[in-house]
């Protein structure tokens, strides 16, 4: 199953959720950001992944979305 998947942090739960676009249940979660993606690319190799920033860098700022 080909598409996109996001990596987005849940604060109040203190790691990252896989989910797929509008979808209401996570397909996943993982303690850090490192191994949501490991894990995402398991689930679906194919898939475009969309990351949220969780920090400012020089090249975008959070709350914004980057590939891996």
């Amino acid at each position: 199953m080909s598409g996109k998947l996001f990596i987005e942090r849940r604060e109040e739960e203190g790691d990252y959720a896989i989910r797929r676009p509008g979808a209401d249940r996570i397909s996943g979660h993982e303690p850090t950001q490192a191994e949501a993606i490991d894990r995402a690319r398991e689930n679906d190799p194919d898939a475009t992944l969309q990351v949220e920033r969780v920090r400012d860098t020089d090249g975008g700022h959070r709350d914004k979305w980057r590939k891996p």
